[in-house]
């Protein structure tokens, strides 16, 4: 099996209201957001390719002009943690492109998520 990977950044804020109000996160905050979309394949295209990065564009269009410096609550249905940004991320671009096998979102340099079905 043939794997790659591309990592997306944006910054934006949210608060998780569900937790019990003593509990930092339901305290308003924001976070420097790492995304890795992981395309797999068991062969490579003509090109050589699982698939050319360069088609991984609308991912970072996506991200820069819907999640990037806003507040995560305005735009999810579910609480705005990273796993379910995984998970959201995950199926925007499985919808996009069929080799998607894994997404994984980091809030801080030493917390990752992941979705991977």
């Amino acid at each position: 099996m043939f794997r790659i990977s591309k990592e997306f950044h944006f910054s934006a804020s949210h608060r998780l209201d569900h937790l019990s109000p003593d509990h930092q996160c339901a305290r308003l905050h924001g976070h420097n957001y790492i995304v890795v979309v992981e395309l797999a394949a068991p062969d490579l295209n003509p090109d050589g390719f699982v698939r050319d990065y360069h088609e991984l564009k609308p991912l970072k269009d996506y991200i820069d002009g819907h999640f990037d410096h806003r507040h995560l609550n305005d735009l999810l249905a579910v609480p705005s943690t990273a796993e379910n940004l995984a998970r959201h991320f995950f199926d925007w671009c499985r919808a996009r492109w069929p080799e998607t096998s894994a997404v994984k979102v980091s809030e801080t340099p030493r917390t990752w998520a992941e979705y991977r079905p």
